[in-house]
């Protein structure tokens, strides 16, 4: 069974903080594929479409009839330990400074024999296991092996939390608590064992509803966070910016208006100083205190998370102008992960459909609940997953958006939702 992971000590300021080396990441387009799958949560494997042989490693033609008809595919990772081993040595500097590290040999049910980081809850061989896709501290998609029913502190399983970013004793910034959905991520957040939880509000002179009670969770600081002030940004990151693990950017300004229907650009101006200039403020000045602390011990800088829209795909005319705030902040976003995969920290984004607030008051349902984002932002953390996409309308949205974008846009042009 997996010890629970006990709370960090304080750490000694006059140690040098280290810097992060990442595991090999090099790959092959092909191999690619298995990462894009891994990065929304899912195992896949190519299968061939004239034979229907599953094979690993990926390559470009099938190894039992060469046919170039390649499908991925997801799998059940059900199978069988064939072996394992525990490395006391590597040349690898990123391994090196993690040992001991298991690795087991699997036989899938599905046919193919994998390589696998081997969690520490699975017994020895032969045994049975459950193989799952994850990204690494690279970005890449590595092979782990989980027992097929896990213990209560499964999470805390030191192999595991180098994949994830679980908020268990970590530090997180919230950037905004005055909305439901805000003050849900911080309550989920609490529940979830973080240490501290810094909750940004742009106008402290205001009593809010439901900001007295997250400030009187133990946990909670309420700080001054105003992200179209970038002297507000510059001021917070020189006070935590260094403490801070988890970044979660849930700020936003929402109108629901196309270009036609309102004259002027104030309403649109608002929207991307806090959907795309806010988190392009945030990032400069957050950012690299959250790179330089990426190997700092267990409870090292993990994640950014944003707060999108499934709007960010294909434009939603009634939400026209809110639709291109989100889509610049996603563009936005990519760039930031670009930047941050250097460093090992994950970048998150979040593109729930219709959420259950005031700005889709006129929109039917199904509406995805403040409740259930806060709920797919830890899963997302623990997970170790890149891409989410919450609530019934989003998924639907993305499966047509995948099929034809072209077509997608026709229908929510023609008033198709």
């Amino acid at each position: 069974m997996t010890m629970p992971l006990m709370k960090p000590r304080r750490k000694n300021p006059v140690l040098r903080t280290p810097q992060m080396n990442l595991p090999p990441w090099a790959r092959g387009r092909v191999a690619l594929g298995m990462t894009a799958a891994a990065a929304e949560g899912r195992f896949e494997l190519q299968v061939c479409r004239d034979c229907s042989a599953v094979q690993y490693p990926p390559r470009d033609a099938c190894h039992r009839c060469l046919s170039p008809r390649l499908q991925w595919r997801p799998q059940s990772g059900e199978g069988t330990l064939l072996g394992h081993t525990t490395l006391h040595h590597s040349n690898d500097l990123f391994f090196r400074e993690r040992l001991p590290w298991r690795l087991g040999l699997v036989q899938l049910d599905a046919g193919p024999s994998v390589l696998v980081h081997l969690h520490g809850e699975v017994g020895a061989a032969p045994a049975p296991v459950r193989v799952g896709a994850r990204l690494d501290r690279a970005g890449q998609a590595v092979l782990i092996g989980f027992p097929r029913e896990g213990g209560e502190h499964m999470s805390d399983d030191k192999m595991l939390r180098e994949m994830t970013s679980d908020p268990k004793f970590r530090k997180v910034l919230v950037t905004d608590g005055k909305t439901a959905v805000g003050q849900a991520i911080v309550q989920a957040l609490v529940k979830a064992g973080a240490d501290i939880v810094w909750v940004g509000h742009a106008e402290p002179w205001k009593k809010l509803p439901g900001l007295g009670d997250l400030a009187a969770l133990p946990q909670v600081t309420l700080v001054p966070l105003d992200l179209t002030n970038g002297r507000s940004v510059s001021e917070l990151a020189g006070e935590i910016g260094g403490k801070v693990d988890i970044v979660i950017n849930n700020a936003e300004v929402h109108r629901a208006f196309g270009i036609a229907a309102r004259r002027g650009t104030d309403a649109a101006r608002a929207e991307m100083d806090i959907n795309y200039f806010g988190l392009l403020r945030l990032a400069q000045e957050f950012g690299p205190a959250l790179k330089g602390r990426s190997a700092d011990g267990v409870t090292h800088a993990a994640a950014w998370v944003n707060l999108l829209s499934i709007y960010a795909l294909s434009n939603f005319p009634p939400h026209g102008t809110f639709s291109a705030s989100k889509a610049a902040a996603h563009s936005l976003a990519q760039c930031l992960r670009a930047e941050m995969r250097p460093a090992g920290i994950r970048v998150i984004n979040l593109f729930p459909g219709p959420v259950d607030d005031e700005w889709n008051q006129n929109l039917p349902p199904p509406k995805v609940a403040p409740a259930a984002i806060a709920a797919a932002i830890v899963n997302a953390l623990r997970q170790g997953v890149e891409d989410v996409y919450p609530g019934d309308v989003a998924q639907e949205w993305l499966e047509r958006w995948r099929e034809n974008p072209k077509v997608l846009e026709r229908e929510l042009a023609a008033g198709g939702s």
